[in-house]
């Protein structure tokens, strides 16, 4: 099942996705207030409100897959390529970090960045991981079935604020910099074993396959579990393949005009222009 929140006049719907429509799940605004109910599934199937032809509906109708989940919970260097690519040892554990829903954008916005904020801005394509029920101090195998489902995030990162302190947090979360989307695609439907890919104007940056993480989703989901509640619709942005443009010699960023596109192989691509602003 594919799952999606769609804008519509002045508001939002949570839909199914079908094969040649978007269909209308009443009662919700949007893939969050779906999965806080605990017969979403159920809902989901069974729903039959207002169908919208795939090929009626623009692109920047589609909003982020979850618009503000409660919690986004980053992990840094999880895969293996991109670890040795800076020149690090795999991690005992996984690095976490956190991102603010005032970063997310829908899977054909543009990314809006201030000019102050444009000089090394870089690519990380990510699968994310969305919780579907309570989540508290879970085993692996408890956490596997809190997983709602996958979509697709990139972690726009403006590097020269990250590296301004120790602390990553201040060039991970800028406001409207973080596409997310284009939809949710349930675990009986994916696995986790997929092409993951960043091109920037055509040309091919990451290109890696998610088996090559070294902390699987249901570890990550019963890792932080551990630390604090997750909730339905929270998210988890399991962390990005070698290629950034920061590990580049020279280094390669994003600039004005720039078209990043991010795909997870069985879920689906995001395609989001670059805008520099003041």
């Amino acid at each position: 099942m594919r799952l999606a929140t769609l804008r519509t006049t002045g508001t939002t719907v949570a839909v199914r996705v079908d094969e040649t429509s978007a269909v209308e799940i009443d009662g919700f605004a949007d893939v969050g207030a779906l999965l806080a109910h605990p017969d979403w599934k159920a809902i989901a199937d069974a729903a039959s409100g207002t169908a919208h032809p795939l090929h009626d509906i623009a692109d920047e109708s589609w909003a982020a897959v979850v618009p503000a989940p409660s919690k986004i919970v980053c992990v840094g260097l999880n895969y293996r390529n991109h670890i040795l690519e800076m020149g690090r040892e795999l991690p005992e554990h996984p690095t976490l970090f956190a991102k603010y829903p005032e970063a997310l954008i829908g899977p054909h916005d543009p990314i809006v960045l201030p000019g102050y904020a444009s000089h090394a801005v870089d690519w990380e394509a990510e699968l994310a991981v969305v919780i579907g029920s309570k989540a508290r101090r879970l085993s692996p195998e408890q956490a596997a079935g809190a997983i709602a489902g996958y979509s697709v995030l990139n972690d726009v990162t403006m590097r020269d604020f990250q590296y301004r302190t120790p602390e990553w947090f201040q060039g991970k979360t800028f406001e409207a910099t973080t596409p997310f989307g284009p939809w949710l695609v349930t675990p009986d439907a994916y696995s986790v074993d997929t092409d993951i890919r960043t091109e920037v104007d055509g040309e091919v940056m990451q290109h890696s396959n998610t088996s090559d993480l070294v902390f699987d989703p249901a570890a990550l989901v019963s890792y932080i579990s551990q630390i604090v509640t997750l909730h339905p619709g929270d998210v988890i942005a399991s962390g990005t393949p070698g290629g950034v443009g920061h590990a580049r010699k020279p280094p390669r960023y994003l600039a004005d005009g720039s078209v990043l596109s991010t795909s997870v192989e069985g879920i689906g691509t995001l395609r989001n222009v670059v805008r520099v602003e003041g």
